[in-house]
């Protein structure tokens, strides 16, 4: 089983911002996205490629380093994957994905290029033909760890309109979400464009980790400690969680196969939750320390 890893905020940094690259190590994002792609304008993407592998090997923190790629169906995915291959960042996260195939030749290029068998694939869902074969993509390669949804690209495509409570996607989140689990990946929600409205972007983040996602995708800094907060266990379900593993054990060790907690019957499949929600607790404390 892997191990639980938080990943409750994943900000977006622009690999042409060398400034932004200098002063990401020091944010309190779980997981930084160094990105070539849309971040960064066509005209700028070789010395973003330079730019980022520099801010990459030189370290950026404590956080999880995901460097995205442009598609190799542009003039700079081959070039990015190969850099990538010796780029010491812990993933590489593949825009558009929209089936196996695209995984699959990534991989091959990664190890081509001499990538570690520790580094992992990413993949962004974020178009139709995407969103219908998730679970394709979910399952497509052994270096696949992660699920990202591109809520912004798919409302387009859907010409759909963003409303409040994000009713234009939620099938599509859905579905990433069961992808993901289904092949024992980690999912992430897509960004919240207006950063202006809080209350919006915290709704965002409860509605995400009520779907079944492991944090959000950011695109700036200072959503961090929100997202953060949103996607941390509260004391109270940290509580609920330790009670239903005592009081499960108690059970077993009774020569009972359930127990109850609250009123409620407590099986085996409650238990390998709360164990989950107290190793996420234990993992984001270590990680503050």
């Amino acid at each position: 089983m892997n191990p639980v890893r938080p990943r409750r905020s994943a900000l977006y940094v622009p690999g042409s911002n060398a400034r932004a690259l200098a002063k990401a190590g020091a944010l309190p994002a779980d997981v930084l996205i160094v990105d070539l792609e849309d971040a960064v304008a066509p005209g700028a993407k070789e010395e973003a490629r330079r730019g980022a592998m520099e801010a990459i090997r030189r370290g950026l923190g404590r956080a999880e380093v995901v460097l995205r790629v442009n598609g190799l169906d542009t003039p700079w995915g081959q070039a990015d994957l190969a850099a990538a291959a010796g780029s010491g960042a812990d993933a590489v996260l593949l825009p558009k994905v929209e089936g196996a195939d695209a995984v699959r030749e990534a991989g091959r290029r990664l190890e081509a290029g001499g990538a570690p068998a520790t580094m992992a694939l990413w993949a962004m869902v974020e178009t139709p033909r995407g969103v219908l074969h998730a679970e394709a993509v979910a399952s497509s390669s052994p270096r696949l760890a992660c699920l990202v949804a591109g809520t912004s690209d798919l409302t387009k495509d859907l010409r759909a309109r963003h409303t409040p409570g994000r009713t234009e996607v939620l099938a599509s989140l859905s579905m990433v979400v069961l992808a993901a689990r289904a092949s024992g990946l980690a999912a992430l929600d897509g960004v919240h464009l207006d950063l202006g409205d809080e209350a919006g972007f915290a709704a965002a983040c409860r509605q995400g980790r009520d779907l079944g996602f492991d944090g959000k995708t950011l695109i700036h800094p200072r959503t961090i400690p929100a997202a953060n907060l949103e996607f941390t266990p509260g004391d109270e379900e940290l509580a609920l969680a330790r009670r239903i593993i005592e009081a499960h054990a108690a059970a077993e060790a009774a020569g009972q196969g359930v127990a109850v907690v609250d009123g409620r019957l407590v099986e085996g499949l409650h238990v390998a939750e709360a164990r989950r929600v107290v190793a996420l607790a234990a993992a984001i404390e270590a990680r503050a320390g």
